[in-house]
């Protein structure tokens, strides 16, 4: 899937499924996906310095990195270290049909 379908469908998802994180100036949202390799989550957050994802796989941070290039870099990573979890066809897919 290209960076750009990523990007507008992950946005999409932020911006239909956001909540704050209390003083209204972050807000986050959250992908959890479940296979019989294990939990991914992935978190969004926005805020005045910029955008912020955290990566979890079974409950442990495995990443948190600023914007989108560190996102699309960092994520074939997770792939590597836990084969099967991160599919981004099919995750990114799922994703753009609940928005």
């Amino acid at each position: 899937m290209k960076h750009e379908d990523i990007k507008r469908i992950f946005e999409g998802y932020f911006e239909k499924y956001k909540k704050t994180e209390g003083d209204r100036t972050a807000w986050s949202a959250v992908w959890l996906e479940a296979t019989k390799e294990g939990v991914l989550e992935l978190n969004m957050t926005k805020c005045p310095k910029g955008t912020t994802f955290k990566i979890f796989v079974n409950k442990k941070k495995e990443a948190q990195i600023s914007g989108w290039n560190a996102f699309f870099e960092t994520m074939p990573e997770i792939a590597g270290k836990y084969p099967g979890l991160y599919d981004e066809q099919r995750i990114f897919s799922e994703m753009e049909f609940v928005i």
